[in-house]
């Protein structure tokens, strides 16, 4: 395994995160602590999720089942840098009851207990914002943040889902404040199909000291050899995956994309995690296997080397958007 450091900390995290979001309403929980076991076995360091995850009626579930997971002990929580998210409305009974999610400090306050005790643990290493919040100042959040972290519940902040300017804004108003260390960390949608994160939210992280930590890093699939799979009689596209097939051009290009490899004799998924792991600024990218198959396919995606050929041909199928303002401006 190989490990880097989370943007501007001290912080050593693995190149490969371990997603969880499919653990509970796809993975069973033996399934899942199995899953966690080889992940760890393999050295993958980084454990990410949210206090949504298990989502509906069952939001929480996941975090539950990190939590007994670490209960087993064995040294588990003390090898983990452990993510998780709050954001999302965890009211009773699924209801959208009021202060029962977003960013206020009394919904922070009351998440990150919630989270606490169905992770099992004293402490979380990288609470991160999972949207922005339109209604809270920055201020206030940063308030709720400086508490938690002298009471010893966080370590660190990260964001997800947050454009450039907020990202700025976020870290600005920490350093107004002084003795803040602002966002650590981002996550966001970004992979070969979905290039647009190079164009402002990158850039913003690189210049305010944030690790880029990319989710959906095979866009639902389809970066993962969809179109052979389908041909092959396997699981078809669904979510994100369909919607783009739906469109011939698109379609065409992930034709492309498939063709290309093929003739390298690489894996579709395996080198979109590749081509992830040699983008500036990219911490390592989310995988959420639902079988311990999907995680050992994300592994061998750390031993490729991909040629300046092959990087080249990528960029001809996938163009990112170029710089800002260029990208946009002329």
């Amino acid at each position: 395994m190989r490990y880097t450091q989370l943007g501007r900390t001290g912080l050593k995290v693995s190149r490969l995160v371990l997603g969880t979001m499919n653990f509970g309403p796809q993975t069973d929980e033996a399934d899942s602590h199995a899953i966690m076991d080889a992940a760890l076995d393999a050295g993958i360091n980084f454990c990410d999720t949210a206090n949504v995850y298990g989502w509906g009626e069952n939001k929480g579930r996941t975090e539950e089942i990190i939590g007994s997971w670490f209960a087993q002990g064995g040294g588990r929580r003390d090898k983990v840098v452990l993510a998780t998210k709050v954001y999302g409305n965890m009211g009773p009974g699924g209801e959208a009851w009021p202060n029962h999610d977003k960013l206020s400090a009394v919904n922070i306050r009351r998440a990150v207990d919630a989270s606490l005790k169905r992770l099992q643990t004293d402490h979380i290493d990288i609470y991160q914002f999972h949207h922005i919040d339109r209604s809270t100042p920055f201020d206030e959040i940063w308030q709720a943040v400086d508490v938690l972290i002298q009471q010893g519940k966080i370590l660190y902040v990260g964001s997800s889902n947050f454009p450039g300017y907020k990202i700025a804004q976020a870290n600005e108003t920490a350093a107004r404040r002084g003795g803040t260390i602002g966002l650590v960390s981002e996550q966001c949608l970004y992979n070969l199909a979905e290039r647009r994160a190079e164009m402002e939210v990158i850039p913003a992280a690189q210049d305010y000291g944030l690790g880029v930590i990319p989710w959906s890093p095979l866009h639902g699939g389809l970066l993962g050899g969809v179109i052979k799979k389908e041909a092959q009689g396997g699981r078809r596209a669904s979510g994100r995956a369909a919607d783009t097939l739906a469109d011939p051009v698109a379609r065409k290009r992930i034709q492309a994309y498939e063709d290309l490899l093929e003739k390298h004799g690489m894996e579709p998924g395996e080198t979109a995690l590749a081509w992830l792991l040699t983008r500036p600024g990219v911490t390592g990218p989310i995988v959420g296997p639902r079988t311990r198959e999907q995680l050992d396919s994300a592994l061998r995606a750390l031993e490729l080397e991909l040629s300046e050929e092959l990087l080249a041909s990528l960029d001809e199928i996938f163009p990112g958007p170029g710089p800002s303002p260029e990208a946009f401006a002329w």
